[in-house]
């Protein structure tokens, strides 16, 4: 009996169908689309995402051989474990609502930041503050006397370690 038959996938099936990132690249995009998205469409976002172009900077070969593999193994697969519904005569594929069962195996799909936090441009501009103010200090010390070194160094610290906190909590709050 196949798993669209019986309408449950057990986690081996769950595991085996996200162990491939053409069948989660797939699934994210299906999620992305307002409806049905052609075999060709499929195979022209995988191939540009694989090779870090644009699809029209795609090659023909690059395109063959995902709309291959796509065609034959992947799309095959997520449409016999019950995942999508693909029409082999229109070429059309759209996600079914029994995807909603992967949900907790993939992380967040709408947002990079679940949260809404930016941690990483928080770090980064933390960082060029630092940067900022230590070649002040180091180039301009006429211009920085107010400022030593030692306070800069405690300040630097102080913050790194409270924005490090409020992440770490705001993940454990997930």
């Amino acid at each position: 009996m196949s798993t669209k038959e019986s309408n449950e996938l057990t986690q081996d099936t769950v595991y085996d169908l996200l162990s491939n990132k053409r069948r989660r690249f797939v699934i994210s995009k299906l999620r992305r689309a307002e409806g049905p998205v052609s075999v060709n469409d499929l195979s022209e976002s995988v191939a540009a995402w694989e090779n870090g172009v644009e699809v029209d900077e795609l090659t023909d070969k690059q395109i063959k051989r995902v709309y291959v593999s796509l065609y034959q193994i992947h799309i095959p697969k997520l449409d016999e474990a019950g995942l999508v519904d693909y029409d082999k005569d229109s070429g059309q594929v759209r996600l079914r609502s029994t995807v909603s069962e992967l949900d907790s195996y993939l992380p967040e799909q709408a947002d990079d930041t679940p949260n809404g936090i930016p941690w990483e441009a928080i770090y980064a501009g933390i960082a060029a503050v630092a940067l900022g103010m230590y070649a002040g200090v180091f180039l301009f010390p006429d211009a920085f006397a107010w400022l030593s070194v030692t306070a800069l160094n405690v300040t630097l610290f102080a913050t790194l370690v409270v924005v490090a906190g409020a992440h770490y909590l705001t993940e454990q709050w997930q």
